[in-house]
C-alpha cells in the first residue's frame, strides 16, 4: 500500500549538475531530495518556514541514497517523497527518483530530521504541539 502523504515533485536537471560527460554528480542526487522534501513540506504545510515560524529549525541528521542508474544533463527526474510516520521526534521521508522519460528507477533514498530550538539549538526529545496536531489531520 503506498502511503497517503506521498509527492511527486519534477526536476530538470541542470548543465550545473553534470560532469563533461553529461552524467550528474552523485551529490546532487541529495539535492533531488531536497528538491522533494521542500516541495513536500510546502504542499502539505510542514515547510522549513512553517517550523521556523513556530520557533524550531530540522536540520538532517542523515541521508542514505541508493545509486541504480545515471542520469544526464536534459533528464527530467521525477523525486517521489514519502512521509514515514514514527512516534519519536523526528521527521522521516523516503525517496525513489525516476527518470521521467524511460521511467527507470534511478535512485532510492532516506533522510531524518531532527527538532532544535531556533534560539539555543537545543535537541526536543518530544514532537513539537503543531507537529502533534498535523500528524492527528493527516495520518
Amino acid at each position: 500500500m503506498q502511503n497517503k502523504l506521498t509527492t511527486q515533485t519534477e526536476v530538470g536537471v541542470r548543465f550545473n549538475e553534470a560532469d563533461p560527460l553529461g552524467i550528474v554528480w552523485h551529490g546532487h542526487y541529495v539535492r533531488y531530495f531536497e528538491d522533494g522534501r521542500e516541495d513536500f513540506g510546502n504542499r502539505y504545510g510542514i515547510g522549513y518556514l512553517d517550523f521556523y515560524n513556530k520557533g524550531f529549525i530540522i536540520p538532517v541528521v542523515n541521508v542514505d541514497c541508493s545509486f541504480k542508474k545515471s542520469l544526464r544533463y536534459g533528464d527530467t527526474v521525477i523525486v517521489e517523497t514519502s512521509f514515514i510516520p514514527c512516534d519519536a521526534a523526528k521527521i522521516q521521508f523516503n525517496y525513489r527518483l525516476y527518470n521521467k522519460k524511460s521511467k527507470e528507477l534511478v535512485a532510492t533514498g532516506s533522510s531524518v530530521q531532527v527538532f532544535l530550538d531556533k534560539e539555543h539549538s537545543i535537541l526536543q526529545l518530544l514532537n513539537p504541539p503543531f507537529f502533534e496536531e498535523w500528524k492527528r489531520k493527516h495520518l
